[in-house]
């Protein structure tokens, strides 16, 4: 079952972006999908919700969004600058004018020193606009609570971006 203040999130965005003709991408690796699991949660997000990309392998990350592999290797998956290409790459290979981008590590496992368990990079933009990041650490909270948290902050990242300019 899905949290319901994620989903009162989802219908507050919906709305949002649908007074505003607007359409959404997402692009989840750590969250698995949960962003887009949200938003379809709500009866009629067809006319909002365009795609979702899940990218758990960073393969995944070059095929389907365009990252490069040498980007990946320079900085992460886990990283800034992939969290921003891969939102970037969401609006390449859609016709959304936002995405959100949610790179990170849930946990248990999989933490380091630098980057520790709890540790998410965000990254939204609107189509012809400068890309927005948030470093999240949330600690090791477990996974299911990173991965909320995660969704959480991307989906006001993107309520944020929806509402800029109005």
């Amino acid at each position: 079952m899905l949290p319901v203040l994620l989903v009162a999130y989802s219908q507050a965005l919906l709305e949002l972006c649908r007074a505003r003709k607007m359409h959404i991408a997402t692009a989840e690796s750590c969250t698995g999908g949960l962003v887009a699991a949200l938003l379809t949660e709500i009866a009629g997000s067809s006319d909002v919700f365009e795609r979702g990309f899940v990218t758990y392998s960073n393969t995944a990350k070059s095929d389907l969004l365009g990252v490069p592999a040498t980007m990946i290797e320079a900085f992460g998956a886990v990283s800034e600058p992939v969290a921003r290409a891969m939102a970037e790459g969401a609006i390449a290979r859609s016709t959304a004018d936002l995405a959100v981008a949610i790179t990170g590590i849930a946990g248990p496992g999989g933490g380091s020193v630098d980057k520790p368990v709890g540790l998410v990079h965000v990254a939204a933009c609107r189509r012809g606009s400068t890309t927005a990041h948030r470093r999240c650490t949330f600690g090791d909270i477990g996974r299911t609570a990173v991965r909320e948290a995660s969704a959480k902050v991307a989906l006001e990242m993107l309520t944020e971006i929806a509402g800029a300019g109005t």
